[in-house]
């Protein structure tokens, strides 16, 4: 099941996230610098290779401690919206995830139809997420009405270094939706016409510091990386 490449991003280039691709998310989300309704403290920028640059067959995403538009942190958060979008499938990332207190790397998805219907109605696929105050532990979780924030329907798996490359995929039909870390699966949930995910979504790739997932942030955080191998969809 799951064994036809359909697309593939693998990052052999050098520079920024090929535009054909990838958009940038610039700024903090939403009024008032909310910190993209997480209370996040970074502020993403558009198109700085300090904080996004392709080079060695690899994404790096760098949190930088600096003043932005009263945020203490700069970052990157790439989008595949009105790019490319995807149903069903194995949804599969190879990536090595930061570990200082504070970290908050993510690659995920949302519903295409979010300008809509807003979130949670969109639905979200946390396909990886990991905090740096909680070493070692990778989330996958749903997100959709009636499960979302912290009662989002998800579950926890133990890696035992997230620094290292590790396999990070969600499996997806119309029956189920499973969660796996290096092919053993850790979550699975039935998939229904009542939810969301029977629609397009698109791929968001990003690293936040602090905020309400989080938590408290190292006061030696000075800058700190996530890296993407390759992000596939097989069919």
């Amino acid at each position: 099941m799951y064994k036809k490449l359909v697309w593939a991003e693998e990052f052999n280039y050098k520079g920024l996230p090929d535009n054909k691709i990838w958009s940038f998310n610039e700024g903090t989300g939403c009024p008032a610098n909310c910190g993209w309704g997480n209370s996040e403290l970074e502020y993403y920028t558009n198109k700085q290779l300090a904080n996004a640059k392709v080079d060695n067959g690899v994404l790096t995403i760098t949190a930088i401690k600096q003043n932005k538009a009263d945020k203490a942190y700069t970052s990157a958060r790439i989008v595949s919206k009105e790019k490319n979008y995807f149903k069903y499938g194995r949804m599969e990332c190879k990536a090595k995830l930061p570990t200082t207190k504070g970290t908050w790397p993510a690659l995920w998805m949302l519903g295409a139809n979010i300008d809509n219907v807003g979130w949670p109605a969109c639905g979200e696929i946390d396909i990886v997420e990991h905090k740096g105050n909680d070493l070692n532990k990778i989330y996958g979780t749903l997100h959709y009405p009636k499960r979302f924030g912290n009662n989002g329907n998800g579950n926890t798996a133990m890696v035992k270094d997230v620094t290292k490359f590790h396999i990070y995929a969600v499996e997806w039909s119309e029956q189920e939706i499973n969660f796996f870390v290096d092919d053993i699966k850790y979550h699975s949930v039935l998939n229904e016409n009542t939810l969301p995910f029977n629609q397009d979504f698109y791929f968001i790739i990003n690293l936040a510091i602090g905020g309400t997932f989080a938590g408290a942030v190292d006061d030696n955080l000075i800058n700190e990386s996530m890296q993407i191998d390759y992000v596939r969809v097989y069919k």
